[in-house]
């Protein structure tokens, strides 16, 4: 699903409130989520999930093109971890 797909099932979903205001309601939503890991903090939405931002170490990696040995820079990345609502709802769903 993309941002745009879900501002209209928002939209669907809530006919009282208009496209421009949910559109508005969502970006809010992931600007807090964003802010909050430039903050170094870790968000949690219950029932959903959390995200948190963790460092990978430099390491020396292998270009699979030329088979040469290339650094790899440090870095951090974003972690999200289902609840365990989320995973159970998401085994229930469907069989693998």
């Amino acid at each position: 699903m993309t941002r745009a797909e879900l501002i209209e099932k928002l939209v669907a979903d809530y006919p009282g409130l208009t496209k421009k205001d949910l559109k508005r309601v969502v970006e809010a939503i992931f600007e807090a989520i964003m802010a909050g890991l430039e903050n170094g903090d870790r968000v949690e939405l219950r029932g959903f999930g959390s995200f948190e931002i963790r460092a990978r170490e430099g390491r020396m990696g292998r270009n699979p093109r030329t088979g040469g040995i290339v650094p790899v820079a440090p870095k951090r990345h974003v972690r999200f971890r289902g609840s365990k609502q989320l995973q159970q709802t998401m085994n229930a769903a469907r069989p693998l």
